[in-house]
């Protein structure tokens, strides 16, 4: 089995905060509603920001973290839903401004599994070559795929990004996964509808560009399947509930993570939970969770740590780390 060691994780998130207090100014809502449906209290709206930009200032941090050269990154992989353009992609434009002119880069759309979708992508790479480094980030600007006018979707999401630098040398692993693709039922989450030919002549329908989510169907899907996907990871690596130190998932709904811990029948507070200050980031949310966790020493070197993300696709993403 290859290593794939962390050495150094990151996030950046923009300035601007919106409370609840904030979107009842613009909805018919309240923070008592929000809270108790979503667990999430604020989160973050780009102003100048962009998911470019977000990602840059990530990979920028990474490398300043892990003290390497920009020249020795070999890989880019980011995961995102909302890049600024169809072409290039966000990867692209991130090896370009922080001039990694030695790395290949390339985007993942697999929403808010991307991030795991990207880990898992780059423990190939990384075999491909000695002495390898990859940086993996997941990075969302949502706000801008968001119609403030429906309290069903507006008030989940936010902006941000996270990531990892890893390496092949070293004694951290990916001791398994598990990746599952659910396209049969990808419409109870839409965004950025694109417009084909067939809409020759006709005036674009701006409401095709947001978020149209069924929310009953995700949250069943999520609280089905995230266990499945987990305990088959686990079984896998031969290992145990008991053996993991933190299950680090996607930050979609407090509720969702609570209920996922309490099908596996697993202490909440192996569960950490910071979506009430960012809420969802989607591909972006497990990353800022981990890079959190380790600015505040919660994880340690040989601690068994689960990332899991689910979401858009519909998708299912669980691999396995020793730090």
């Amino acid at each position: 089995m290859s290593s794939f060691s962390i050495k150094a994780t990151a996030k950046a998130v923009p300035e601007k905060v919106v409370t609840n207090d904030d979107l009842t100014k613009i909805m018919d809502t309240s923070d008592e509603w929000i809270s108790r449906r979503t667990g999430i209290k604020e989160r973050r709206v780009a102003v100048s920001e962009t998911t470019t930009s977000l990602c840059a200032e990530v990979a920028s941090q990474l490398i300043d973290k892990a003290n390497v050269d920009v020249d020795d990154i070999d890989f880019i992989i980011v995961g995102t839903m909302s890049s600024d353009y169809q072409t290039p992609s966000t990867a692209a434009a991130v090896q370009g401004l922080i001039g990694a002119n030695n790395a290949i880069a390339f985007d993942i759309n697999a929403a808010c599994s991307g991030f795991v979708y990207g880990a898992y992508t780059m423990q190939s790479l990384l075999n491909s070559k000695p002495n390898a480094l990859g940086i993996v980030i997941g990075g969302e600007q949502l706000s801008k795929l968001i119609n403030w006018h429906d309290r069903t979707t507006a008030v989940l999401f936010g902006d941000g990004a996270g990531g990892m630098l890893v390496s092949n040398q070293g004694d951290g692993q990916i001791l398994a996964s598990n990746l599952k693709t659910y396209g049969d039922q990808g419409k109870a989450l839409l965004a950025g509808h694109m417009i084909g030919d067939e809409h020759f002549g006709k005036i674009a329908d701006q409401t095709d560009q947001y978020f149209h989510m069924d929310g009953r169907e995700v949250f069943n899907f999520a609280t089905k399947n995230v266990p499945l996907s987990i305990d088959q990871a686990l079984s896998d690596a031969n290992l145990s509930a008991d053996d993991v130190k933190y299950f680090v998932l996607h930050q979609a709904n407090a509720r969702i993570v609570k209920n996922v811990a309490r099908k596996m029948k697993v202490d909440a507070e192996k569960f950490p939970i910071n979506i009430d200050r960012y809420g969802n980031t989607a591909a972006a949310s497990e990353p800022i969770l981990l890079s959190e966790m380790m600015e505040n020493g919660l994880i340690a070197k040989g601690d068994i740590i689960v990332l899991s993300g689910f979401g858009g696709g519909l998708t299912t993403g669980t691999i396995i780390l020793r730090y």
